[in-house]
């Protein structure tokens, strides 16, 4: 087989996040290869996919649960609940705001009428009380000074209606003079409701919008620590050269912090398997190597349940505004050997250091 690259690296932390953990960001035990293909194509400043595969193997030394304060913004602005917060860019949910007052309880507050609250921001509390009061003058307007007038404009139009309908003569002058006042009505009609709407919208909508009610919870990630991994890359040699010239300049896997430090990085021939081997570390197994019995898992032959089964990213492609996955069925599995025959490779060291190589 024509040379592949294999890249050993080592990181203190990691979470490589499952996309549909939210309470708990669970991780998966060894980064997908979706991740790992990402990392690689951000470290030689790739902005095209260049085909590549990958097998991933690894093993860490334990899986703690780190706590962390999970900021969320509700969709409306709440006077009775979390911390009351004016955004310095409504358009942006950001750390860019200002912190107003901050609820008590977990019911029964009041940023409006001051119960139980602590007042982190009395000018911008003001603002805010201002803003509601606003809001209730406008709907008080609305009842007592609109209402009426759109129903007289409603009884008024209706009869123009009917009279209009009851003219026989479209031609004549009554008829053109009672089409020519309802549409002077239907106008003052419009212009009544976009003046007040352009009022409330100026001096309620927008300042009201820049307000927004923040949430905190405590929440968990879960953290890989002191992980080993071993990768090898198969692809042409103009991509393998780059990314060996470039390795040093992979930063991290997984999150922005999961900072990596490249421990060996070298071009190695793989070699056929003549006999049993047992595989050192956990990786990602071809879920069709298991089926076909090509990896033994030392305890029952094609038995998938002795591992866990992953639908993993690999590369994708832009569909629409969309982008599509390609996924890989594999098995996690630790302790699993092959035996001469096997559709795998080996990456020998020497005697004692063997890696069970599988494509994906």
């Amino acid at each position: 087989m024509e040379e592949v690259l294999r890249i050993a690296v080592f990181q203190n932390s990691a979470n490589y996040k499952k996309e549909e953990t939210i309470e708990n960001k669970m991780t998966y035990p060894l980064p997908p290869f979706s991740t790992v293909i990402g990392a690689l194509h951000n470290a030689c400043g790739y902005k095209e996919y260049h085909p590549m595969e990958l097998s991933i193997q690894g093993k860490y030394e334990s899986l703690i649960r780190k706590p962390y304060t999970d900021y969320c913004f509700l969709n409306l602005t709440q006077d009775d609940r979390g911390i009351l917060v004016k955004m310095k860019n409504a358009d942006m949910l950001s750390t860019a705001y200002d912190k107003v007052a901050i609820a008590k309880k977990s019911q029964g507050n009041s940023f409006r009428l001051g119960t139980t609250i602590q007042v982190i921001n009395e000018s911008l509390l003001q603002e805010y009380r201002d803003l509601k009061d606003l809001n209730d003058q406008i709907k008080e307007f609305k009842d007592t000074r609109i209402k009426p007038v759109m129903e007289l404009i409603k009884r008024r139009k209706k009869t123009l209606a009917n009279e209009k309908k009851a003219e026989t003569d479209k031609k004549s002058a009554r008829f053109i003079l009672l089409d020519k006042r309802e549409k002077e009505i239907k106008l003052a009609e419009n212009e009544i409701n976009q003046r007040l709407k352009e009022y409330e919208e100026i001096n309620y909508k927008v300042p009201i919008s820049r307000f927004r009610t923040l949430t905190t919870s405590l929440k968990f990630y879960e953290i890989l620590t002191n992980v080993e991994l071993i990768i090898h890359v198969k692809s042409n040699r103009e991509t393998l050269e780059y990314i060996k010239e470039h390795i040093y300049d992979l930063k991290s896997i997984g999150r922005s912090e999961d900072f990596v430090e490249v421990k060996d990085v070298c071009f190695t021939k793989l070699q056929s398997v003549e006999e049993e081997v047992v595989s050192d570390y956990a990786a990602y197994v071809d879920y069709n190597l298991v089926k076909e019995y090509d990896v033994d898992t030392r305890i029952r032959k094609g038995i998938s349940a002795n591992g866990t089964k992953y639908y993993l990213n690999k590369n994708y492609t832009i569909v629409g505004n969309k982008r599509r996955f390609e996924k890989k069925k594999v098995i996690y599995m630790s302790g699993f050997s092959v035996d001469e025959g096997s559709n795998v490779y080996l990456d020998i060291i020497d005697e004692n250091k063997k890696y069970i190589v599988n494509f994906l």
